[in-house]
């Protein structure tokens, strides 16, 4: 069982394996199977881990032990989830969502030109006085 991740900067490897509920050998342990977690280590060694491994690892424990992945399993669902980010951040929104921002922007467009002239003539009307 495991708890809510405290409002905290940086985590010691004992903080960690109490917030995912495993012991911190098996934290050890996947930071050696997934090679994108890789917790800070201090001057002394002491890993510290940031609130990005925390939720990861927490991630990572889902798969395993909820969801029934192998640690090869997890390693490759992780990995194509990682990719699919990457490619939507590439690819930008979709085209449903571009096609309603233009419609915007058109419409937009047209109020603000409307809106020009109508000062133009308001403007002319008081040359003409």
């Amino acid at each position: 069982m495991h708890s809510a991740i405290p409002e905290k900067l940086f985590f010691k490897i004992g903080e960690v394996g109490e917030i995912v509920g495993v012991k911190p050998h098996v934290l050890r342990y996947w930071e050696s199977e997934f090679e994108f977690l890789r917790p800070r280590k201090t001057s002394s060694g002491h890993r510290i881990y940031r609130r990005s491994d925390v939720e990861l690892l927490l991630k990572i424990h889902e798969l395993v032990h909820k969801e029934g992945y192998t640690i090869a399993g997890a390693r490759k669902k992780l990995s194509e989830e990682k990719e699919e980010k990457k490619t939507q951040e590439t690819n930008g929104p979709p085209r449903e969502e571009l096609l309603e921002r233009i419609k915007f922007l058109e419409k937009n467009r047209r109020e603000v030109l409307e809106e020009i002239r109508d000062q133009i003539k308001d403007l002319l009307s008081l040359l003409d006085e």
